[in-house]
């Protein structure tokens, strides 16, 4: 009778609330590509409680209110937890951190302290040790199984892999430390530079990056991110220890790194000035956090409130509120990058949001900007992802201007004038100028940039000086100045100014590699860029190829060699190469290693204890052969180390022999012989 009673309107909108937080949980957890904000995210969930709460029966089993995350389909091995990985119940108000308290104090007939601690905004993680050893490193997945990610969690700052056989003693022989992962704010802001200048798409916060980092299938990719961490819990809770106080001190004795800045509060006079100290001073912190949580500090008591199917009821975690700000769009304009990339700008009158000042917010694409119908004159809501990169989240349509138009995407470059281009199944428009002067000055500085002619004391500063006095156009005109034109520069001393002219000097004759992976092709990095070089020795040979016979390159393929041939041939690409070389720029002939392994292509997988990656490839490379970083049919064999990823999967798929350390070295030292195994 219970169920009639629901009324039909109730059922299809749970229905639909379950639909909804089952996607974003999806593109959350799994694909570290959320849709929405937390703030949204936290108001669909609080929707489907209150309804579950007013009709019981609405609540089935698999329903985002009693489970954690999505179930995991990644190419990482599926592992499970000793025991489940809970979320936290949120609170949104101080009112709603008073009902929690309230609720303790009935259940326990007592006031507890309260220990509190900064609510990373990062990726939860498990780290399994076995007396004192690191066996196993987890995301938390679904809260029962996560992804197993060892070799990444490895990388990670500050994880011992080893604890001292003193402090091991004290450690249950089998436990999970738990913690979180976390890129701090400045490395979120060099990675976006870097990926902004290769044309890639920007992370939206520090979370996302972290999360993307964590889960790549190359190790030495999440070295590269300098991920961080802090832990805060330990399963099984360790013998003779009081509390959660005592405990976050016991972590750090073993050596993990833990939050700093955690307290002890005793009453609610406290609690309040402990939340409201932090959400003024968050912003001052080198990494983002999205609140505080708040956890009973006696273990005996946490064991007496126990949890329920999602979380303990011991434990609260109040989320900052989103500061938002109005705003006005003043004006759209777009930004050429260095791969040409269009990109729209709403440039604001300037608000002060979540501690600084913001005057302009990217829209990222012509779709984006149809799709939220910003306009000139429209009054915006905006805040920043993460406390960091500044987003417009709604327009205020109600105050629109009368006579506002819609945005339309110019149909020539702002800078050079050349048609931009939108390629089938693209989101982003693209001036396809490499001379476009809108992409000088990031192409400069990708062409001095290391891995490609890396010249010292070329930075920013002075390549900004340089174009701004009119003294350098594009690449070869480095190679003409004098130390008197430098030594004009603002802070440049006469020696300064010689030390640099010898820099450029000394990189006329570059590596084939280097001056191809210098040009800024688009979609050619470093490993491309000495693919290429090796197999075709001369630029002039790369020149003369056809676009076919260059996707017949191992580790090319169909859409990197049109990229390559498009450049080579195009009326920018052809006047940039003809200006270097008249600059008496000659790249050397690749050396063509005649080893025993010339033809043959190895894929390298996950972590090898007695070689990074870069001296695994580098070893394969000086017997002639060729580290791809994907696995096809031409594939000679595929190394697996620890944690391999996807590629072994394909490579059994594909019938390529697979090689474990131990046969990868005894074929190092047996040239000569067949593929151990094959």
């Amino acid at each position: 009778m219970a169920e009639a009673r629901i009324p039909a309107e109730a059922r299809a909108q749970a229905a639909d609330l379950r639909e909804r937080i089952a996607h974003h949980n999806y593109l959350y957890y799994a694909l570290d590509a959320p849709e929405v904000s937390d703030a949204e995210y936290d108001n669909l969930f609080r929707q489907l409680q209150e309804l579950e709460s007013q009709y019981p029966r609405l609540r089935t089993k698999d329903s985002p209110t009693v489970r954690v995350g999505t179930s995991v389909s990644t190419p990482f091995r599926k592992v499970r937890h000793l025991t489940p990985m809970r979320s936290l119940n949120d609170a949104f108000s101080w009112a709603e951190v008073e009902q929690f308290r309230a609720r303790v104090q009935r259940a326990l007939g007592l006031e507890p302290d309260l220990v509190a601690e900064l609510k990373i905004d990062g990726l939860a993680v498990s780290l399994t040790y076995r007396e004192g050893q690191l066996a196993q490193g987890a995301t938390r997945g679904d809260g029962e199984v996560g992804e197993e990610v060892t070799a990444n969690v490895l990388t990670v700052d500050g994880i011992p892999a080893t604890i001292q056989p003193e402090l091991a003693a004290a450690m249950p022989p089998v436990c999970e430390v738990r913690g979180e992962v976390y890129m701090a704010k400045e490395v979120l802001e060099e990675l976006n530079l870097s990926r902004s200048s290769q044309g890639l798409e920007l992370y939206a916060n520090c979370r996302n990056a972290a999360a993307g980092s964590l889960r790549q299938l190359d190790s030495e990719i999440t070295r590269s991110r300098h991920l961080r961490a802090f832990f805060y819990a330990c399963d099984p809770f360790p013998a003779g220890m009081d509390g959660q106080f005592d405990l976050l001190a016991w972590l750090e004795r073993l050596g993990f790194p833990v939050n700093p800045n955690h307290k002890l509060l005793h009453g609610a006079e406290e609690v309040g000035a402990w939340l409201e100290q932090w959400r003024e001073r968050r912003h001052l912190l080198a990494y983002e956090i999205d609140g505080v949580v708040l956890k009973v500090d006696r273990h005996s008591w946490q064991e007496e409130l126990g949890a329920d199917s999602r979380a303990p009821r011991w434990a609260v975690a109040y989320k900052f509120p989103p500061e938002e700000r109005e705003t006005k769009v003043v004006a759209i304009s777009v930004s050429i990058g260095r791969t040409g990339a269009a990109t729209p700008v709403a440039e604001l009158e300037p608000v002060l949001v979540a501690g600084s000042v913001v005057s302009h917010v990217t829209l990222h694409n012509e779709d984006q900007v149809r799709l939220k119908d910003v306009r000139v004159g429209d009054v915006v809501v905006i805040r920043k992802a993460g406390d960091v990169i500044p987003e417009l989240v709604r327009v205020q349509t109600s105050q629109r201007p009368e006579g506002s138009v819609p945005f339309a995407m110019p149909k020539v470059c702002p800078s050079c004038g050349a048609e931009l281009a939108r390629e089938p199944g693209e989101s982003v428009t693209r001036c396809l100028n490499p001379l476009c002067p809108a992409q000088r000055q990031r192409r400069l500085l990708h062409f001095v940039s290391r891995g490609a002619f890396d010249i010292d004391r070329c930075g920013p500063a002075v390549l900004a000086e340089l174009v701004e006095r009119g003294l350098v156009d594009g690449p070869a005109d480095l190679f003409g100045l004098t130390a008197e034109q430098i030594q004009q520069l603002p802070g440049m001393a006469r020696r300064s100014a010689q030390q640099l002219v010898a820099a450029i000097r000394a990189r006329r004759q570059p590596e084939l590699s280097n001056f191809l992976y210098a040009l800024g092709i688009r979609h050619i990095g470093d490993r491309t860029a000495q693919v290429l070089a090796s197999h075709f020795g001369t630029l002039q040979r790369l020149r003369r190829a056809g676009q076919a016979e260059i996707a017949e390159v191992n580790g090319v393929g169909p859409v990197l060699a049109e990229s390559v041939f498009h450049f080579l041939h195009s009326p920018g690409g052809e006047t940039l190469l003809e200006q270097l070389t008249q600059a008496g720029i000659t790249p050397r002939e690749a050396a063509q290693v005649q080893g025993p392994w010339r033809g043959r292509t190895m894929v390298l997988t996950g972590s090898m204890t007695g070689f990074t990656r870069s001296e695994a490839e580098a070893a394969v490379q000086a017997l002639g052969g060729l580290a791809a970083s994907s696995v096809s049919r031409k594939t000679a064999a595929v190394v697996a180390g620890e944690s391999p990823g996807s590629k072994l999967e394909v490579a059994r798929r594909l019938g390529i022999p697979v090689l474990d350390e131990s046969q990868f070295r005894w074929w190092l030292d047996h040239p000569e012989a067949e593929v151990p195994g094959g």
